[in-house]
């Protein structure tokens, strides 16, 4: 199982960018998916989570309002729609996956993708 983040790049503060994450077949249809960010120095934390179905979100408090996951199972992506963006939102950008629910403790996901940086400027 394989995925692959991509999107990322400098944007200055209060724009958009969209981060999608590709993977098989195999790897989206039986787990949940998440993005989590790495900034330098700092610890990876949680930013974003959605269920198999799609039916259920849940977001980081940080980007709550300005970013939006979304998953389209039949073609294998899973996107993160990042608005108004900050200073604060640069980090390493990782998709990952995982068999059941969608939690927010990174240590419960086993597949990662190779990550994708973001860099907004103010």
């Amino acid at each position: 199982v394989q995925l692959q983040a991509s999107g990322g790049g400098l944007v200055q503060a209060g724009g958009s960018l969209r981060l999608s994450c590709a993977g098989s077949e195999r790897a989206f249809s039986n787990n949940a998916m998440a993005w989590f960010r790495q900034a330098p120095g700092k610890e990876r934390e949680f930013v974003a989570a959605i269920s198999r179905s799609g039916a259920t979100e849940s977001y980081a408090d940080s980007v709550k309002g300005r970013f939006t996951i979304s998953r389209d199972i039949a073609k294998g992506t899973v996107d993160l729609q990042m608005n108004s963006l900050k200073p604060e939102d640069t980090a390493v950008y990782y998709c990952a996956a995982r068999p059941g629910s969608p939690y927010r403790d990174s240590k419960l996901y086993g597949t990662w993708g190779q990550g994708t940086l973001v860099t907004v400027s103010s």
